[in-house]
């Protein structure tokens, strides 16, 4: 493998017995560094892929002040590992976009009283599972996986979506499967019941993995927007933040209007910047009149 060494990393390479050929194989780095060297001499392990370990960490804090250590559980080292290496392999695009909510609050303001006597949380995730999964069938390229390789595209006949949970234990995505072929009743039952079941670590490994494409939803904590993280072998994942109020131009007059962020990240490799405004502009279109679901 070809990689970039100053003549002073070389010779202290050359010094301490260490073959930068190897290092660079290894580490999957281009260029090299001494603390590199440091590392292969001492027969450290190689780091985790898309983690750079460069001076940069390798900083004394406590020669600044106080400071305490707190491990990092496998889980989440697994997951920082993942997230490292997919925003360093991917070439992400986010393209930004509000949507409508006025007529997703009236239906679910409808349908509470029926919600209570099925004892289901009738939340407005489901029906932006709901209008996801449809979009997912009408644009095939979204629903899609790059090979290996990257010189093929997977499409897919099914539709899985995932759903990022925030637990004590680090981030989980349990995946609705088929959620094309759901109603709003059955999909909102799986969301309480897979989060429940995450926050407990209860979720099974065949909950997990395989979704079409997830959906990292912060509307509950707050925010205006954020740039999700694409989690291969997805090619796109939504964004949610909290549904604000804002006047809209409606005829000759401002109207207030609960107006919901969307975030959509994308890998540019599939995925172009006219679809991806396409697919959000449909996705904010489905929310905004439901009627069209059935169209």
């Amino acid at each position: 493998m070809t990689y970039v060494a100053s003549p002073s990393v070389r010779s202290y390479a050359a010094q301490k017995g260490v073959d930068l050929s190897r290092v660079a194989a290894e580490t999957g780095r281009e260029t090299l560094a001494r603390e590199d060297v440091d590392r292969a001499a001492s027969g450290a392990p190689v780091p985790a892929p898309g983690w750079t370990a460069s001076r940069y960490w390798q900083v004394d804090h406590a020669a600044f002040g106080p400071v305490e250590e707190e491990a990092l559980p496998r889980f989440a080292q697994v997951a920082a590992a993942n997230l490292s290496a997919a925003n360093t392999a991917i070439p992400q695009v986010t393209h930004h976009d509000t949507a409508d909510m006025r007529a997703v609050e009236a239906f679910r303001a409808r349908l509470k009283p029926e919600a209570q006597a099925r004892g289901v949380k009738l939340t407005a995730l489901a029906f932006h599972v709901a209008v996801l999964a449809r979009c997912l069938r009408e644009f095939p390229r979204f629903n899609a996986s790059l090979s290996a390789e990257g010189d093929r595209l997977i499409l897919k006949d099914y539709v899985h979506v995932g759903i990022a949970v925030d637990t004590p234990h680090g981030l989980m995505v349990p995946v609705i499967r088929d959620a094309d072929r759901k109603g709003l009743w059955v999909i909102a039952a799986e969301i309480t019941d897979l989060a429940a079941r995450a926050q407990a670590r209860k979720v099974r490994p065949d909950e997990m993995g395989g979704a079409s494409m997830s959906i990292s939803n912060l509307g509950g904590i707050g925010g205006s927007g954020f740039t999700p993280i694409v989690n291969p072998p997805e090619v796109a994942i939504l964004g949610l933040t909290r549904t604000q109020m804002q006047p809209v131009w409606e005829l000759d007059a401002w109207v207030p209007v609960p107006m919901c962020p969307l975030d959509l990240s994308y890998d540019h490799r599939v995925v172009n910047g006219a679809d991806a405004a396409r697919f959000l502009s449909r996705y904010a279109a489905l929310i905004g009149d439901l009627r069209r679901l059935i169209i």
